[in-house]
C-alpha cells in the first residue's frame, strides 16, 4: 500500500486519477489527457450515486474506446451486450482490412456473382413508356386510385432511405470489396427507382395539392410515415449490424411486398403497361437486394437467435398489414385487405427460410395468379420487351467456366 501511495507521488495528476477509478473498479483506456480527464469526472460522479456502469462505448471510426466494468480478482466482467459487440468488432466480413481498397482477388465468389447480376440488371426511367398509362389512369376507379397513389407514395419516397441507410451506415459497416462494390451499385439502382416512381406520380396525378400531399407522404401520410419511421429509427440505431442488416431485409422483401403485389394485380387485368413495366424491373432489382441482404446475413459468424429474427420480421408485418389495410379501404376485385395481410405473412415466411429460419405463420399464397407472374425469366405481359433483360457480354465472365471472350479480326470471311 506504501508503495501505490508513492507511485500515485510521483504520477501525474491525471494518471492519478485514472489509477484511482482504475483501483475502484473501472478501466479508462485509448484516451488522450484531455479527454481521460472528462470521463474521470464522469466516473466519480457514478461513483458518488452508486452507479455502477457496466458497458462499452465503441466509436468504431475514431477508435476511442472506453471500457467501464466491476473487477473481481483482476478480471473484467462484460454485459452480453459487450461480448456481442466485441464478437461483431471480429466479423471477417466488418473487420477493418487493407485488402478493402483492392477489388482484385477476388474472396467472396457469391457476393462478386451478386454484383455482376445486378450490373447486368441496369436500367434507367427513359426506357419505360408511359405513353398508354395516362388514358387508362382516367378508368380506374376512386379506389383503385386510391390504393395506387398511395403505393407510389411510398415508393417514391422509401428508396431515398434505403439510399440513406446504405450510404450512412451499411458501406460504412462491411469491410470486403465486392459487397462495398453491389452497395455502390445498389445506391446508383436506388436513385433510378426514386426517379420512376416520382416519374410515375408527376405523370398520373394533375392536381398540385394531391401531388405535393403524396410528394411528402412521409409528413402526411400515417400509414406511409409509421413505416417510414421505422426504417429511420434502424438507420439510427446503434444495435449490431446483424440486427439492422435483418431490418434492412424486411424493408426490401415485406415493406415492399404488398405494394409490388397490387401493382402485378394490375398486370393481371391487362392494364397500365408503363406503371406495370416499371414494377416489374424494380421488384427484380428488390429481390436481388434482398436476397444479397440474406447472402450477407449468412457469411456472419455471430447470427441472430431465431427468436429476435421472428420479433423483428414481426414489427414489420404489423406496420404493413396496417398500411394495406388502411391504403386498401375498399374490396377490390380479386383482391381486398385481408388476402393482402395473408400474402404479406406468406412473403414474410419465405423470408425467415432465406435467413436460416423456420417459419413463422405456415400460411399459403392466396393470389395463385402470383405464382404465374415469375419476377425472373418471365417475358413482359404485353410482349413489348422482357423485363429480365441483361447488358450484354456483362455475365459472360460468371458462365462457361469464367473465360474471356475477345473480339477479334483474323478470320477468313
Amino acid at each position: 500500500m506504501h508503495e501505490t501511495k508513492q507511485t500515485l507521488k510521483k504520477t501525474p495528476i491525471i494518471h492519478r486519477l485514472c489509477l484511482w477509478f482504475r483501483f475502484h473498479g473501472f478501466t479508462i483506456t485509448n484516451f488522450n489527457p484531455y479527454c481521460r480527464f472528462l470521463f474521470s469526472f464522469f466516473v466519480g460522479f457514478c461513483r458518488v450515486y452508486h452507479l455502477k456502469p457496466q458497458y462499452i462505448i465503441s466509436f468504431k471510426y475514431t477508435h476511442i474506446r472506453i471500457k467501464m466494468g466491476s473487477l473481481e480478482n483482476g478480471v473484467e466482467k462484460l454485459t452480453l451486450q459487450d461480448r456481442e459487440e466485441e464478437e461483431e468488432e471480429e466479423e471477417p466480413i466488418l473487420k477493418e482490412q487493407n485488402q478493402r481498397f483492392c477489388m482484385f482477388p477476388i474472396r467472396y465468389k457469391q457476393l462478386w456473382e451478386m454484383y455482376k447480376k445486378a450490373q447486368a440488371s441496369f436500367w434507367t426511367a427513359e426506357e419505360v413508356d408511359l405513353s398508354q398509362d395516362m388514358r387508362q389512369w382516367e378508368t380506374l376507379s376512386d379506389s383503385e386510385k386510391h390504393f395506387i397513389s398511395h403505393v407510389l407514395a411510398f415508393f417514391a419516397a422509401s428508396d431515398g432511405i434505403v439510399l440513406e441507410n446504405l450510404a450512412a451506415r451499411f458501406l460504412n459497416d462491411v469491410q470486403v470489396p465486392e459487397a462495398r462494390a453491389f452497395y455502390g451499385f445498389q445506391i446508383a439502382m436506388e436513385n433510378v427507382h426514386s426517379e420512376m416512381y416520382s416519374l410515375l406520380l408527376e405523370t398520373y396525378i394533375k392536381d398540385s395539392k394531391e401531388k405535393h400531399r403524396l410528394f411528402n407522404a412521409i409528413e402526411n401520410i400515417p400509414c406511409v410515415a409509421r413505416k417510414a419511421k421505422w426504417a429511420l429509427d434502424w438507420i439510427h440505431s446503434s444495435t449490431l449490424f446483424a440486427e439492422r442488416i435483418v431490418a434492412f431485409a424486411c424493408v426490401e422483401g415485406i415493406f415492399f411486398s404488398g405494394s409490388f403485389c397490387s401493382i402485378f394485380w394490375l398486370k393481371k387485368r391487362g392494364m397500365m403497361p408503363g406503371l406495370t413495366f416499371s414494377n416489374e424491373l424494380i421488384s427484380r432489382d428488390e429481390g436481388l437486394h434482398c436476397d444479397f441482404a440474406c447472402l450477407l446475413y449468412s457469411l456472419l459468424r455471430n447470427q441472430l437467435h431465431w427468436e429476435k429474427v421472428h420479433h423483428i420480421v414481426h414489427e414489420a408485418v404489423e406496420i404493413e398489414t396496417q398500411f394495406v389495410c388502411e391504403a386498401l379501404p375498399c374490396a377490390l376485385i380479386g383482391m381486398n385487405s385481408i388476402l393482402m395481410s395473408q400474402y404479406i405473412k406468406f412473403v414474410a415466411d419465405r423470408l425467415l427460410v432465406s435467413l436460416g429460419c423456420q417459419r413463422k405463420y405456415n400460411v399459403e399464397n392466396p393470389f395463385d395468379w402470383m405464382e404465374f407472374i415469375s419476377l425472373q425469366g418471365k417475358a413482359n405481359f404485353f410482349e413489348r420487351r422482357v423485363g429480365e433483360y441483361q447488358k450484354a457480354s456483362v455475365m459472360s465472365s460468371l458462365q462457361d467456366g469464367g473465360k474471356n471472350f475477345v473480339f477479334k479480326l483474323d478470320e477468313d470471311f
